[in-house]
């Protein structure tokens, strides 16, 4: 079994501290008469050899231990903040890997998992989850006449526009270019339809300036509520077919399954 220095000298300090306590002990026996004989001269010769080892053991406290204790804190404060921004660090890349960096909403990844435990866990309390496929209309003719950066400008004031119309148990998520998405439990499809409309609205009132021109841009949406037994994939391609039926019929519109 091996030590540790600070153990080592720990042991030292004990021990300087004990035999100076017996020198203590037999200096205080011999000038009382005690189990110690010798008188004065004897009792003055342990206390001076007591004040000795007090002397060494405050010079071994200060010289070996508290700079290794000191030492062994620093590290060990240091190594705790390490932890802790890499546990910072970890949950930050955890966070990225599932959300889309231009406006902060969920990405795919994160909406199929979500997809796949909503209807999991509602499927056991009969409860229904509705879904809404929603797509910019002719979102590649703002990029191509304004540029990228008016492009992003649009999504992020669609997906805040998304954010302010949803309840907080409700996933939003970018599935990628102009798609969105919404998973909503718990609602009917008179809900959600109603839901889907208010936001298809909103959009349709949005404006972004681009220097002297206001540009004002519309969203199509498809919607589908779970039947309970279908897929994930199954009711979102339900939803998806909508979302195209909204498109065919002239855009800005919702349609449902």
């Amino acid at each position: 079994m091996r030590f540790h220095k600070v153990e080592l000298f720990f042991l030292l300090l004990i021990v300087l501290v004990a035999i100076g306590g017996l020198f203590s002990w037999a200096a205080f026996s011999a000038a009382t008469g005690g189990l110690v004989v010798g008188g004065v001269e004897t009792a003055a010769r342990f206390a001076l050899m007591s004040a000795v080892l007090a002397a060494l053991s405050v010079i071994c406290g200060f010289l070996l231990v508290l700079p290794i204790m000191s030492r062994s804190l620093r590290e060990r404060g240091k190594l705790q903040r390490m932890t802790e921004s890499l546990s910072v660090r970890s949950l930050s890349l955890e966070h990225a890997a599932v959300t889309d960096g231009l406006t902060g909403m969920y990405n795919r990844r994160y909406f199929d998992e979500a997809l796949a435990e909503y209807l999991e866990a509602f499927g056991q309390i009969k409860k229904p989850v509705g879904m809404v496929i929603l797509d910019l209309d002719h979102f590649k003719k703002v990029n191509d006449t304004h540029g990228h950066d008016v492009g992003d400008e649009v999504l992020r004031q669609v997906a805040e526009c998304l954010k302010i119309f949803t309840r907080y148990h409700d996933v939003l998520a970018r599935l990628g270019g102009e798609e969105f998405a919404i998973l909503s439990p718990n609602i009917t499809e008179s809900q959600l339809y109603s839901l889907s409309d208010r936001i298809r609205q909103a959009v349709s009132e949005l404006k972004i300036n681009n220097g002297n021109v206001t540009l004002k841009v519309t969203v199509s949406a498809g919607l589908a509520v779970w039947d309970g037994v279908e897929t994930g994939e199954e009711l979102y391609r339900r939803a998806d077919k909508q979302l195209y039926e909204a498109k065919r019929q002239g855009r800005n519109r919702v349609c449902a399954a």
